[in-house]
């Protein structure tokens, strides 16, 4: 058994968010403890899997009870232990589309965006949602006859069709291709800004965090450690945690060896090799963590000449195999470094292990952090 003591304020323009909760799985304990505020919009919950992310969902939606706590959503209360309020979820009136989408298979299209809607708004609030998600011309099939893009937009389009006060998303884009994702991400963006509902959307997916995302909340083992823009925390994470889930490859330790303040940068020790990196507050000795994109390095089969780049590493390439359309390269210079290149590049340069390579890295490519 587990305890779970939450509060949670969603209003028409602001959200605010305030989570305790502490649940036992087996013998691991698992706490969860998280504040934020969510103006209506997109709200992101990123984080690895187990983070909590689906907790808050749960308990908001009234899946899950806390054990304390409050949650009021605009000027409904959803759940106040001080005053024993726990409104059933069918009271609540909150959208929620799983990963599995959970359609009803002997439903039509229509029938399962119109299920939960009062028979007098049913034809022309269902005919507004599958015209807002481009799916009208697919009302009377049935979900085992559609592709899994267009079941995704008729999961989407049932949960708005009873006017939920807050829409819950958990990884509803997951499994779909990029080009599918973009279409049903931008139909979603466009639906809400006529709405202006409070979206909490659940996602493993940096580039989902990018397009949908006014703020993203980042979760750890059930704490808040990031919560801000998406270029504020994704591009510029304070923590290494945020780093290795926003996609830096390669992360190391760092001595802070001189301040060039005339220059805007310092030199770093790396394993072996010093790296130019930009300037930040931090004396000569003071211990850091360097993150780097394996997409932020380039590779080349001479030494390069006449560049901007100060950081230009020898080294040998002792792995490469094919990730989709992209190779990954793993090159020794002093330490390992992974490095992302197409696959035309691959071949123009007739890289395979063993080959003698030279990296190129940009001085504001090296992203700095303070160690835990």
């Amino acid at each position: 058994m587990g305890r779970v003591a939450m509060e949670i304020v969603i209003g028409q323009s602001q959200t605010h968010l305030l989570v305790d909760i502490q649940k036992s799985f087996g013998h691991a304990a698992f706490q969860l403890s998280a504040s934020f505020t969510a103006s209506a919009g997109f709200t992101i919950l990123f984080g690895a899997s187990g983070a909590g992310k689906s907790t808050v969902l749960d308990c908001i939606a009234g899946i899950a009870d806390p054990d304390a706590g409050r949650i009021l959503a605009a000027e409904t209360l959803f759940f106040d232990s001080s005053s024993r309020v726990n409104l059933p979820c069918q009271l609540r009136r909150v959208g929620y589309v799983f990963q599995d989408l959970a359609l009803f298979p002997h439903m039509t299209v229509q029938a399962n965006v119109s299920y939960g809607i009062s028979a007098a708004d049913a034809a022309q609030r269902s005919h507004v949602l599958l015209s807002s998600f481009r799916i009208a011309h697919l009302a009377s099939r049935k979900p085992g006859e559609i592709s899994g893009g267009e079941r995704q937009r008729v999961a989407l389009a049932r949960a708005l069709a009873t006017d939920p006060r807050v829409l819950l998303l958990d990884e509803p884009l997951a499994g779909l291709d990029f080009p599918t994702r973009s279409g049903i991400i931008e139909d979603l963006r466009n639906w809400n800004l006529q709405h202006q509902k409070a979206i909490l959307y659940v996602t493993h997916s940096r580039d989902e965090v990018f397009a949908l995302g006014e703020r993203v909340i980042v979760l750890e083992q059930g704490s808040v450690i990031a919560d801000g823009t998406p270029h504020q925390v994704m591009a510029a994470p304070s923590q290494e945690t945020v780093a290795q889930l926003a996609g830096f490859e390669n992360i190391f330790d760092a001595t802070v060896v001189a301040r060039h303040e005339e220059r805007g940068t310092m030199t770093c020790q790396v394993g072996n090799i010093q790296f130019e990196t930009p300037l930040v507050r931090a004396e000569p000795g003071t211990k850091l963590r360097v993150g780097i994109r394996a997409g932020d390095i380039l590779i080349a089969n001479r030494r390069p000449e006449g560049l901007s780049a100060q950081n230009i590493f020898g080294g040998t390439l002792t792995h490469l195999r094919q990730r989709d359309v992209i190779m990954v390269a793993i090159v020794n210079c002093g330490l390992e470094l992974e490095v992302h290149l197409t696959l035309a590049a691959r071949n123009s340069l007739a890289l395979r292990a063993g080959s003698e390579v030279w990296l190129i890295v940009k001085t504001h490519s090296c992203h700095l952090m303070r160690t835990s």
